[in-house]
């Protein structure tokens, strides 16, 4: 593959064809895992970027169809729905370029222009993705299914929750509330919907990814309330439209990080941690979060080994390393992330660095399987920050 940025053309191609996904490449779609399947898994609600109807359990199915990779070269690829026997399961297989372990953790981005023409990008550092993640107001957990250009269309039925989402937004009195009122915001609904409060204590790894998504469709609904009628009537010039749009993709490029900063909080207090976020440390460092707190840190008679540091980063393909000297007193250092997949070679990077990476549970089969053992689940993470601050 050609090491070029190409997050722009994957944007305009997303924009101007007829459907769009994308997904992290898992260890098992690379060949990662010793469970390799052979092509590209795509997850079973996102059929209609493959075929126009949903497969049959107990028939096997398949098309053929053209797929232009980068902009560059063009394979005959084959869409596969495997029905037959335990299988239930969609693939994407035949003249893949570039799918080894290496590039575990690339985004992919399939690109529907017909139904036999395709386009498809593996965007593979960390700035390609989050410009194409940015673009579209989405988080790493908002992956692995069609991408929402539109959020109401003609016919649509309206869910309870965006019932609850609507509600909010016309109880609004400022444009876009802020970041932690709107992550806040983000919990009441989901929780209003779901109303499975224990899942904070029980189940922190799924409630975090839930929150995550509703605060992604409240954001893009909230999005279409302020900006869908503005830009359906068109511009006056182009600096006109230049101004909106600068202002709508800033905005969606500073929300992600914040809103996963904001729910981990939310889930530290739900666990009745002692936490303090961004404290300040040597050289006026601000790590993410800190167990127990600051003055514990700067407190040298307090013994190291009970303090506890966290980084949150939506992704961490290349950034993992800029936490490693935010605190000097803590050797070993935990990260959370919503990246889903990294290849060996950079795990075994993060773990000489003593780095310990912290994930959803739902996300570790998406890493190597010799590695997954020494990944924690955010529910470990909380239980050794318990037992850390029970002593």
């Amino acid at each position: 593959m050609v090491d070029s940025d190409f997050s722009a053309e994957a944007i305009r191609a997303a924009y101007s064809g007829k459907m769009a996904f994308c997904k992290f490449l898992s260890a098992n779609d690379t060949g990662d895992t010793g469970a390799h399947q052979s092509g590209i898994y795509v997850q079973k609600h996102a059929f209609p970027i493959l075929f126009d109807e949903e497969g049959v359990k107990g028939e096997n199915k398949d098309k053929y169809v053209h797929i232009r990779w980068q902009n560059s070269f063009e394979t005959s690829s084959r869409f596969i729905y495997y029905g037959k026997g335990t299988r239930n399961e969609y693939r994407i297989t035949r003249g893949i370029p570039g799918l080894d372990p290496e590039h575990t953790g690339d985004l992919f981005v399939l690109v529907k222009r017909d139904p036999e023409n395709y386009l498809a990008y593996m965007l593979q550092t960390e700035d390609e993705i989050n410009s194409f993640l940015n673009e579209f107001g989405m988080s790493p957990a908002d992956t692995g299914g069609i991408i929402q250009k539109e959020d109401l269309e003609l016919g649509h039925t309206i869910s309870p929750e965006e019932l609850s989402i609507m509600a909010y937004i016309e109880g609004l009195n400022v444009d876009f509330p802020s970041s932690a009122e709107m992550s806040e915001a983000a919990r009441s609904i989901y929780n209003e919907i779901f109303n499975h409060k224990e899942n904070i204590r029980t189940n922190p790894d799924k409630e975090i990814i839930g929150w995550v998504d509703m605060e992604y469709r409240l954001f893009r609904m909230l999005e279409t309330y302020r900006y869908g009628s503005r830009i359906s009537k068109g511009f006056d010039s182009v600096e006109e439209f230049i101004k909106i749009a600068n202002v709508v993709l800033n905005r969606r490029k500073s929300r992600a990080g914040k809103s996963l900063e904001h729910h981990l909080s939310a889930i530290f207090d739900g666990n009745s941690l002692r936490y303090v976020p961004q404290p300040v440390t040597e050289g006026h460092k601000k790590p993410d979060f800190l167990f127990p707190d600051a003055g514990s840190y700067h407190d040298h008679s307090f013994p190291a080994d009970h303090l506890i540091f966290l980084g949150a980063k939506t992704t961490c393909k290349d950034r993992w390393r800029q936490i490693l000297n935010e605190a000097d007193r803590i050797n070993v250092k935990h990260l959370f992330t919503l990246q889903q997949g990294i290849s060996v070679r950079q795990l075994d990077e993060m773990e000489k660095a003593g780095v310990i990476l912290v994930v959803p549970k739902l996300y570790i089969k998406t890493f190597p399987k010799e590695k997954q053992d020494s990944i924690w689940t955010l529910k470990k993470f909380i239980d050794y920050v318990k037992e850390k601050e029970s002593v």
